[in-house]
């Protein structure tokens, strides 16, 4: 029999306390590769090492290193260039994003489809992040992956969809249910593959449309107007905000000119990134 959406959430929530609830956790390769990016004492030939471990993920490096946004004079055509072009933190990001996209598979239909709209949702809050970070002297690159891994804490709700079908039977109540539990989820997951604190920060805050912390704009203010953004003209609960009420807004100096994000939005920067997450 299918748990009813409230007794669901009291349930994983008590799991998540005591430990016991089944986070997803990263491939080796994106850890290994982490850890060397991380570490100040590894090169460029180091990071190609461990990146070329896994030939997927090299053959990403070295296509991204070559495409609109990040192509030099001349085409890389090997990891250690391709790492040097790129840099630590743009590299440890399309990491991420390769072993995340592996994650968002399933085994049913349904499942399936709402995986696939989850990585689509990411993708292009990813490509507004990374356009709007770049207005307001924060680092594009963190943003990108700020945006591709807020919604994270929906991963594993689906997995549970995928062991009891009938919790999609009620969509709107499916909903409701990630809506309220899938930031505290984001947090345990990304507090456990050991991600940096404003990144974890990201995904455990950006549905709080009041929050002002008194502190100068951050990566969550840069997904929360991202997230709206992304839902406008849809029919998503965020298409209705009345955007004047947004502290991040105000936060970033957005206030009075919601067209900028439009524009962010809307920007050949904007497609690039995510014609290039998404491929």
């Amino acid at each position: 029999m299918t748990a009813q959406p409230e007794t669901l959430v009291r349930t994983l929530l008590e799991e998540l306390d005591a430990g016991r609830l089944e986070l997803p956790t990263l491939p080796e390769v994106a850890l290994r590769v982490r850890d060397v990016v991380e570490s100040e004492s590894s090169s460029a030939r180091d990071i190609a090492e461990a990146v070329s471990s896994d030939p997927a993920l090299a053959a990403r490096l070295i296509q991204v290193s070559n495409s609109p946004l990040y192509r030099g004079r001349r085409e890389v055509d090997d990891v250690q260039s391709a790492v040097v072009r790129l840099g630590r933190e743009l590299v440890r990001t399309l990491v991420t994003s390769l072993a995340m996209r592996q994650m968002f598979q399933a085994t049913t239909e349904a499942v399936d489809r709402r995986l696939r709209e989850l990585w689509s949702h990411s993708v292009q809050v990813a490509a507004i992040s990374r356009a709007l970070a770049g207005q307001q002297g924060l680092a594009p690159d963190r943003a990108m992956l700020a945006g591709l891994v807020h919604d994270v804490g929906a991963l594993p709700l689906l997995v549970r969809a995928e062991e009891d079908e009938a919790l999609l039977a009620d969509e709107a109540a499916f909903d409701a249910l990630v809506h309220e539990i899938h930031p505290a989820l984001g947090r345990a997951i990304l507090e456990r593959w050991g991600l940096p604190d404003y990144l974890v920060a990201v995904a455990a805050e950006h549905e709080d449309l009041a929050r002002d912390p008194g502190t100068p704009p951050d990566y969550v203010d840069i997904v929360i107007v991202a997230n709206l953004q992304s839902h406008m003209g849809s029919e998503h609960p965020h298409a209705a905000v009345d955007w004047s009420q947004v502290a991040a807004l105000r936060r970033l100096g957005l206030a009075d000119d919601v067209s900028t994000v439009e524009l962010a939005a809307g920007s050949d920067e904007a497609r690039e990134v995510e014609a290039l997450l998404a491929g």
